[in-house]
């Protein structure tokens, strides 16, 4: 029986590169005669000529053998939001997901699907290198990795991308559970079970254009990741708070003691300034944490769409 493939690409501002990437794509799919082929773009509010040159490839691909539907947001959601809403708008037996600028090489496609073929409903491309990062983005997501390994229970893959495949028992998952807002969506496919392996892959320098991903999208991601996963942080801030009354009531023992047993009582100002600030910054930390806890648990109160989808084009 033949299977169903569909591939989910996010698109975001990537004009200059997207005609590079379908023709790289068209190459690695047409080789795929065992499936049948959907290319799902998602269109991710870009602000550039990005939708006219979906467009052009959707027209151009109508007498072909590949399938290419366009999913065009009203504005720009984000990258996680592309990828599910690909993942919703798909039953098709194998998904894989990957971005648009040829940093997701499609040659690896085809060592995927072995992976699926040898009964793998998981399958995560772990980055190894990547040809044009800078050695301290390179350290950044090391400590990322490192940092929500720490204070999530789960352990998750070292460089693991947003370029998988997933099965679509695993799809069916993801679209009836899993619906938070603060998505980190490489990490749920780890955490949901069945049977996962993993590839290695070096990124190659982006064929164009400017990559959205920097510092600060990391910081982000790392946030969501750590308060998707983990309550460690309210742990850690009750921990602060108890070592603090400790060292109070101890100072507060002494003081007694030096006030009724000695000539001359300790020096007052300083030590006062000194347990204030750091009280108020015991508690600033503390109202830190529950405050980003407590924000992220109304956006998910709100419900509101992960994504708005102007037009779909087919």
């Amino acid at each position: 029986m033949t299977k169903s493939l569909s591939i989910i690409v996010s698109v975001y501002n990537e004009q200059d590169g997207l005609l590079q990437f379908w023709e790289s794509i068209s190459k690695s799919l047409l080789e795929l005669k065992e499936y049948r082929l959907r290319l799902i773009f998602v269109n991710d509010g870009s602000k550039d000529d990005s939708s006219e040159i979906l467009k052009k490839i959707s027209n151009e691909s109508k007498n072909g053998n590949i399938l290419v539907e366009v999913i065009e947001f009203s504005r720009n959601f984000g990258h996680e939001a592309a990828m599910i809403a690909g993942i919703d708008h798909t039953d098709d037996d194998i998904l894989i997901c990957m971005d648009a600028d040829l940093q997701h090489p499609p040659e690896y496609i085809a060592q995927m699907l072995e992976q699926y073929q040898k009964g793998s409903e998981i399958v995560l491309m772990n980055r190894v290198k990547r040809h044009d990062k800078i050695g301290f983005s390179s350290f950044s997501s090391k400590v990322f990795y490192k940092l929500i390994n720490w204070l999530s229970e789960n352990n998750f893959e070292n460089n693991a991308s947003d370029f998988f495949l997933i099965s679509q028992d695993v799809a069916n998952v993801l679209k009836s559970n899993y619906r938070e807002r603060n998505r980190f969506l490489r990490g749920f496919i780890q955490v949901i079970g069945f049977r996962i392996n993993t590839l290695e892959f070096e990124a190659p320098a982006r064929f164009a254009g400017i990559s959205n991903y920097n510092f600060k999208s990391l910081f982000k991601l790392g946030f969501t990741a750590i308060f998707a996963f983990s309550n460690k942080p309210l742990k850690i801030s009750l921990f602060c708070s108890i070592a603090f009354l400790l060292f109070s009531f101890v100072f507060i023992v002494f003081t007694l003691i030096v006030y009724f047993f000695y000539d001359t009582p300790p020096s007052g100002y300083t030590t006062m300034v000194i347990l204030q600030a750091l009280g108020f910054t015991v508690i600033s930390f503390m109202i830190t944490i529950l405050s980003s806890y407590f924000g992220r648990s109304l956006f998910e109160i709100r419900d509101r769409p992960i994504y708005i989808i102007k037009n779909i084009k087919k």
